[in-house]
């Protein structure tokens, strides 16, 4: 293209410069100036070289992203830059220029960064530029880093029992947590805003940071609680122990103790605090030291103390001091150890259940024990006609004691005492009883059972003897279609009676008598019935055996069906077992006996005698027949070849 004249493009200036209007890149190029002198015919040019330089111009795609931190997540960013000449393209954060490294990566000529492993704090804007000759150009790329949620602070917290609590927790988080509580000792679960049913408990701020306040701490609020920090990213929990302090709490409410001179006597003292309380003791403001003294001692463990005293006089009794103490307070408790008595006497004695050699006592206990515990009673006895006593002891302190080996239609007396530690309380009133005279036994008791076959077992129980030993039982039975009575006599130690040989499919009528030296009792009556007879089967036959029994006839029917077999194969086919042994006999005989029988041979040879068997009788050589047996059993003979 040659310019001569102006254009809207180019203009030619008076001293023969070009000028061009509204530089663009496609101006670019190479422009040649040429000077002419027509009349000598000289043309002269320069060449011109139009660099264009363009501004950068950035492309991002995307402006905001999103990630969450502590992931390993990682986000790359786009920044596309254009000009002449290229542009250089840099990142900056917060005004500082981003340099290659582990976390961040860059490529294509710094177009694209890479954010490795993003946490927390690497949230916020992010600075692309690009710059050339022409001039620089940058843009902002926002990254959102959601975090989860995590308690940064919580702590046990120590309050003393009726103070107020208060239970800070703080989360971080993007977007920011919400906050609420859990007391694990009954799961109760609290809010902003909330409190408990009695209101001692509230909670105020829930977005980051929450306090939980207890007013009035009591030991009900002792324990773990649990705070939870949630957002939409996910939720974290951690917890505290809330540890209540207080003054020292005895433990027992009984603080007298009983006891005598040269007894022993262990007083405890048991208190709870937090902290753990000293504890000393105390007789008449004077402190009985740890070491004890003469007839003293102390024994301690944390929360319990023991004091051990063995009284030696009557000043030894009296009042002793408990004195518990930590830097939240001090308690005191009184003991009293008095002088223990012997226990009042029982009373309301009474006999139940007398009969020819037994009779129950039944008492009710003392009004007092003396202030030691009542070991056991002891009844006494004796037969009115003697001075002589005899005693029974109670079983513990059952106030019921049964009395034995008593005499019968004889008149006794009994007494009554409570004993303890210190020892034997007084007797009770005298009571007198009489035991029941000598009389027939009562009807006897029976239990029947069929027995085996034709036999039936009656179990007897052992009744009221009348005051006697029973000698025997007297049994007589018959059917209920006979009118005589059949009698059976077993000794008085029996408990049960056997009757047999009984009929099948019988009704019979049964009479027990017991008999004492005294006489006869009332008989009891008994009807059974007999079955009928069973039917002889192999199943009734094998069910009346035993497993052992059942397996032997199996084992020795197999036996036998295996001799069966053998014999057969012996006389059929010549072969078995039984074929074996005959063999091996034979061949042992005929060993034994070859030499005999060829001088046998010889002799009838020369003396042209027949040959005679071992039994003494003629034995004539036959003509020699061949028997051979086919595939289709038939039988084939051949002659003899000597008889040709």
């Amino acid at each position: 293209m040659e310019i001569t004249e102006d254009t809207e493009k180019f203009q030619l200036l008076p001293n023969n410069n070009l000028q061009i209007q509204r530089v663009a890149k496609a101006d670019e190029g190479v422009y040649r100036c040429e000077a002419r002198v027509e009349a000598r015919g000289e043309i002269d040019f320069r060449d011109i070289i139009l660099v264009v330089n363009v501004p950068p111009v950035l492309s991002v795609p995307q402006q905001s992203f999103n990630a969450t931190a502590d992931y390993g997540e990682s986000v790359t960013f786009t920044c596309r830059a254009y000009g002449s000449p290229e542009p250089d393209v840099t990142w900056h954060r917060k005004g500082v220029e981003l340099q290659e490294s582990e976390q961040y990566v860059m490529r294509a000529r710094g177009t694209t960064l890479t954010i490795r492993n993003i946490k927390q704090d690497d949230g916020g804007f992010y600075t692309c530029k690009a710059s050339n000759k022409a001039g620089d150009v940058q843009q902002e790329i926002f990254l959102k880093v959601f975090v989860q949620p995590h308690i940064t602070k919580l702590r046990n917290v120590t309050a003393v029992e009726g103070s107020a609590a208060m239970i800070s927790c703080k989360a971080e988080g993007e977007p920011l947590p919400e906050i609420s509580w859990r007391r694990a000792s009954d799961g109760q679960s609290f809010s902003h805003g909330q409190k408990s049913p009695d209101e001692r408990v509230e909670v105020r701020g829930h977005h980051g940071e929450s306090m939980l306040t207890i007013v009035g701490v009591s030991l009900s609020d002792w324990g773990r609680f649990d705070c939870e920090a949630v957002s939409r990213i996910g939720g974290h929990q951690k917890s505290m122990f809330l540890d209540i302090e207080y003054a020292p709490k005895f433990q027992t409410n009984h603080t007298i103790f009983f006891s005598w001179e040269g007894n022993p006597v262990n007083i405890s003292c048991e208190a709870m605090s937090n902290p753990v309380a000293t504890m000393l003791w105390r007789r008449d403001k004077l402190t009985i030291p740890t070491e004890g003294m003469a007839n003293m001692r102390v024994h301690s463990t944390p929360g319990k103390s023991l004091l051990e005293v063995t009284p030696m006089s009557e000043r030894d009794f009296g009042r002793y001091n408990c004195t518990a103490r930590n830097n939240i307070g001090m308690r005191f408790q009184e003991f009293i150890l008095a002088q223990a008595d012997v226990p009042s006497n029982p009373y309301s004695v009474h006999l139940s259940s007398v009969a020819q050699r037994i009779a129950t006592v039944m008492f009710t206990k003392p009004d007092s024990h003396g202030g030691v515990p009542i070991g056991h009673y002891l009844v006494r006895y004796k037969d009115i006609s003697s001075n002589d006593w005899r005693d029974v002891k109670s079983h513990g302190t059952q106030t019921i004691v049964l009395l034995t080996n008593l005499e019968p239609n004889t008149t006794y007396e009994v007494q009554v005492a409570a004993v303890n530690g210190k020892g034997q309380g007084e007797f009770s009133r005298t009571e007198s009883f009489q035991t029941l005279p000598i009389r027939e036994p009562s009807p006897p008791s029976v239990q029947g059972q069929r027995g085996m076959g034709k036999a039936y077992r009656l179990g007897l129980v052992k009744q009221d003897d009348g005051g006697m030993p029973i000698l025997e039982y007297i049994i007589k039975y018959k059917t209920d279609k006979e009118d005589q009575w059949m009698t059976k006599v077993v000794p008085g130690v029996s408990d049960f009676v056997m009757l047999q040989p009984l009929q099948w499919n019988m009704r019979y009528e049964v009479e027990i008598t017991a008999r004492n030296v005294k006489g006869l009792s009332e008989p009891t009556f008994v009807k059974f019935s007999m079955p009928q007879k069973p039917d002889i089967t192999a199943d009734s036959l094998f069910s009346s055996l035993g497993l052992g029994a059942v397996v032997g006839l199996g084992m020795a029917g197999l036996l036998l069906l295996l001799v069966l077999v053998d014999i057969s194969c012996f006389f059929l086919r010549q072969c078995g077992l039984l074929m074996c042994i005959t063999r091996k006999l034979c061949s042992k005989k005929t060993a034994t006996s070859g030499k005999s029988k060829e001088m046998e041979e010889g002799k009838a040879a020369y003396l042209k005698l027949p040959l005679k068997e071992e039994n003494g009788k003629e034995s004539i050589k036959p003509d020699t027949i061949e028997i051979k047996v086919h595939g289709d059993n038939s039988l084939h003979t051949m002659p003899d070849d000597s008889k040709a």
